[in-house]
C-alpha cells in the first residue's frame, strides 16, 4: 500500500505553520484597522480622495529646460450622487486657480496648504478639474483631472 506516511516531525512542522498562520492573522486583524472595504464604509460620511498638484521637469537636447504641472491622481471614479471630499494638497507650483467644468465649483490651491472641496454630482457624466494657470501647452499644461460619474 502507498499509504500516505507522516512522521512526527513532519506533522509538528505542519502543526507549527498553522499555530503561525493563525496567530498572524488574529494579531493582524486586532492592531491593524488601516484599510476598510468601501462596500463597509460609513453611507453617511463622505469618501475623501486625496489629490497633489505636481511637476514634471526635462531637458531638451539643445539645453531648453521644459516643464508640464498636473493633478495627480489624474483619473478619479465616483458614484452618482455620493457623497465625496477632494482634499488637494499644493506640492509644485505658488499656486493653481481652478474650475470644476459643468458645476458653479472653483477654487485655488496654494503651495504648502491643503483645499477641500465638497463633491455630489446628480448626473453621470466626465466632469474636468481645470488649472486655469496651466490651460494649455504654451503654459506648462494642460493640467487638468477627471472625474468620472457612473
Amino acid at each position: 500500500m502507498d499509504a500516505l506516511i507522516l512522521s512526527a516531525k513532519k506533522i509538528g512542522l505542519i502543526a507549527g505553520a498553522l499555530v503561525i498562520a493563525f496567530a498572524a492573522y488574529f494579531i493582524g486583524s486586532s492592531v491593524w484597522k488601516g484599510a476598510v472595504p468601501t462596500s463597509l464604509m460609513d453611507k453617511k460620511s463622505p469618501r475623501v480622495i486625496n489629490l497633489v498638484t505636481g511637476e514634471f521637469k526635462a531637458e531638451t537636447k539643445d539645453g531648453k529646460e521644459i516643464e508640464a504641472y498636473r493633478w495627480d491622481p489624474g483619473t478619479i471614479f465616483v458614484e452618482k450622487g455620493e457623497a465625496v471630499q477632494l482634499n488637494i494638497f499644493g506640492v509644485n507650483g505658488h499656486e493653481h486657480p481652478f474650475y470644476i467644468e459643468g458645476t458653479d465649483i472653483k477654487g485655488t490651491v496654494k503651495q504648502g496648504e491643503e483645499t477641500v472641496v465638497d463633491l455630489n454630482f446628480d448626473k453621470e457624466g466626465i466632469y474636468r478639474l481645470i488649472c486655469t494657470t496651466h490651460a494649455d501647452t504654451s503654459t506648462n499644461g494642460p493640467m487638468i483631472a477627471y472625474i468620472v460619474v457612473d
